[in-house]
């Protein structure tokens, strides 16, 4: 947002093309409604209007051209046009992108400044134009008159509604910092002045300032000034959606009905194959396609280290990069989302570390604003998840769902407000949104540790084990068997988990019948589950055994690690390696696994299963590893490459098989000593 980056005309290009391209340019912009602009529409309406000036002088120019071709000294001067002229789209979709009206209202002044510097430049562009540039024709000379001398007078200061709007919002968020809450009607005016008239609107504001600040701290700028006033405005506009709406509504029906062409849509016909779609310094699949200075297209990730490695030349051309500003290739990242939601994934299924690190930073409010905020929000939901109506139950345990999702510090507000024990009680709630919400809400709880303590304190292990196994929508019995997860993190939650008959084998059912996500959360969550010797006893009565050797032939191989460990986990017991080593046939496939799996952490768990299985099961089954052709080679490349641990174990393994073999084979024949005579009968 505002960063107004631009890449620059090539030195060498000719005049037509850069009149042609140019030309293009303008007509986008000259395209604009000047009524799309919530904020600064004076401004923007001046813009749009010297944009639309300069389109007939560009259209001048190019019937001028037709007769006369362009003087080489034009390049200059249309080409600094061009980046102005670049720059002035970019800045006018900011002032009129979705999601960003409250922070560009905020930010009023600077864009105001933004805009007078950008018309500056296109003012400056038209005078260092040749001028015999436009050829014999006046009108092309009295155009580019009035375009240069608009573009010097154009008054673009902030609308003065946009600074009253702006100091009514500061003065909500003095209130907040008392945790006092704001009259609505005021609140609403704002919203109004900006073109927030919906529960969705609201929600586009919220997640816009959220990304913002999660970029932030990804980028290691936790002092950022603008942290606290994103911060602020976050849990003002939560605020707002609590209080002024009533309902969660859809995305508006104009919206749906036309929706606007997406990047992908309108880029997918010059996408010659899915290989233009790998970073080329990878060879991997972009997640955050950038275009760089030399209109290259890389992984954002990537890009940077090659930069902060010393390298200022482009990878591809060889070129080098006049600026280290990376440009969002949106339209490259709307053809990626589309071909990974057709195979059924997301580019944010696996959050990157970084983006965890970045989360957990939001376990303090930045600011007393954004504290009082936040503070206030939740007490209007606990009042309506305790003495609501059912509708606003419903509303209520989706905002809370909401709230809690991505940020640790309204998770905190959640806990302190009591909201786990009204969650607990609408997990028996008819209404199948409503449970699922309750679920999906102290999922996010129980990644809090004083979420998981509430929840237990409140008695509710019982009821997460009954929605695991009954809840409506399978979605809910997911999450709800991921609460188990963050809940088996401590050793005493444990152990009450176990005490509940149903626990494990409602855990061993879902991972026989679920989805891929339900096996998922159920391996994990009976993997911490199993910590004591009656847990595995319960889980072998269970049949779970059997399950994880069927598992074992998954095409998924995460599945088929999480299988192993927790094979490995109930080998450790000797009733457990016992009932393993029962299953026909499950030895040779977690010596196949061995061999097959590319994770380190698989190799681990294999090595260890096999372990314990010798250790528990005497020279016997020693002796019918040893009889494996596959396993002495893994164990070899797994002393060599694996972990210390893993390496160990290998060992020990290599070991026994040598002592279980040289133990059964015959001694060799004693030669006589030298010199006796023998005697042959």
């Amino acid at each position: 947002m505002l960063a107004l980056p631009a890449v620059c005309p090539c030195e060498a290009i000719s005049p037509a093309t850069l009149l042609a391209s140019l030309l293009a340019l303008a007509a986008d912009v000259a395209s604009r409604d000047a009524g799309s602009f919530p904020v600064l529409r004076r401004g923007a309406g001046e813009a749009l209007r010297i944009t639309r000036v300069l389109l007939a002088f560009l259209e001048e120019l190019r019937e001028a051209s037709a007769a006369a071709p362009l003087p080489g000294a034009a390049v200059l001067g249309l080409s600094e046009l061009h980046v102005a002229m670049q720059k002035l789209r970019l800045l006018l979709a900011d002032c009129a992108r979705r999601g960003a009206r409250l922070w560009v209202l905020m930010n009023a002044d600077l864009v105001a400044s933004e805009l007078r510097f950008v018309l500056g430049s296109v003012a400056t562009a038209m005078d260092v134009l040749p001028a015999d540039v436009a050829g014999a024709s006046a009108e092309a000379r009295e155009l580019a008159r009035l375009v240069s001398d608009q573009a010097w007078r154009a008054a673009v200061g902030p609308d003065a509604g946009d600074g009253r709007a702006a100091w009514s919002v500061r003065s909500m968020l003095a209130k907040f910092r008392t945790s006092a809450a704001p009259h609505a009607e005021d609140a609403r005016l704002v919203l109004g002045r900006v073109g927030i008239t919906t529960w969705w609107d609201c929600a586009e504001e919220v997640a816009f300032l959220e990304a913002e600040l999660l970029e932030r701290l990804e980028d290691g700028r936790e002092n950022d000034n603008d942290l606290v006033l994103i911060s602020g405005l976050m849990a003002f506009l939560v605020y707002c959606r609590i209080v002024l709406f009533d309902r969660v509504d859809a995305k508006k029906k104009a919206d749906a009905a036309a929706p606007e062409p997406t990047p992908a849509a309108s880029c997918a016909a010059w996408t010659p194959s899915q290989e233009a779609l790998l970073c080329p310094i990878t060879l991997e699949l972009m997640t955050d396609p950038v275009t760089v200075a030399t209109g290259q297209t890389y992984d954002r990730t990537s890009i940077k280290r090659w930069v902060k490695s010393g390298c200022r030349t482009c990878p591809v051309t060889g070129e080098r990069l006049r600026s280290a500003h990376f440009v969002p290739n949106v339209a490259v990242r709307g053809i990626i989302e589309q071909l990974l939601v057709r195979n059924g994934a997301s580019l944010h299924e696996q959050p990157s570390s970084k983006h965890r690190s970045a989360v957990d930073k939001t376990a303090a409010a930045f600011g007393p604003a954004a504290a009082g905020g936040v503070r206030v929000a939740v007490a209007c939901l606990i009042a309506r998840l305790s003495r609501g109506t059912p509708e606003e139950q419903k509303k209520a345990a989706y905002e809370v769902r909401k709230l809690a999702k991505r940020n640790v510090f309204h998770r905190a507000c959640l806990v302190e407000a009591d909201a786990v024990p009204w969650l607990l009680h609408l997990l028996s709630s008819a209404d199948a949104s409503v449970q699922d919400n309750a679920v999906a809400s102290l999922l996010n709880l129980s990644k809090h540790a004083a979420g998981r303590r509430a929840l237990v304190e409140a008695g509710g292990l019982s009821l997460v084990v009954d929605a695991v196994n009954v809840a409506a929508k399978v979605e809910a019995q997911q999450n709800a068997a991921a609460i188990l997860f963050y809940l088996s993190s401590n050793a005493d939650y444990c152990k009450e988990i176990g005490r509940i008959p149903e626990a494990i084998p409602t855990l061993v059912h879902l991972m026989r019948e679920g989805t891929y996500r339900g096996r998922k959360n159920a391996l994990v969550s009976l993997y911490g589950v199993l910590q004591g010797a009656a847990s595995i006893g319960k889980a072998v009565s269970a049949g779970a055994v059997a399950v994880l050797a069927n598992l074992l032939s998954s095409d998924r191989e995460d599945i088929v690690n999480d299988s192993v460990a927790l094979l490995a986990r109930i080998a450790e017991q000797p009733a457990g390696a016992t009932a393993v080593l029962a299953c026909s046939e499950l030895v040779t496939s977690v010596v196949d696994s061995l061999g097959a799996s590319s994770s380190r952490s698989g190799k681990d768990h294999c090595v260890s299963l096999l372990a314990s299985l010798c250790r528990h099961g005497g020279d016997k089954v020693v002796a019918l590893m040893g009889k494996m052709p596959a396993l002495m080679p893994a164990l070899y490349a797994l002393m060599a490459d694996g972990s210390p641990v893993a390496g160990k174990r290998a060992r020990w393994l290599i070991n026994e098989i040598h002592r279980v073999y040289e133990h059964r084979q015959p001694p060799p024949p004693v030669a006589p000593p030298a010199g006796d005579r023998v005697i042959r009968v």
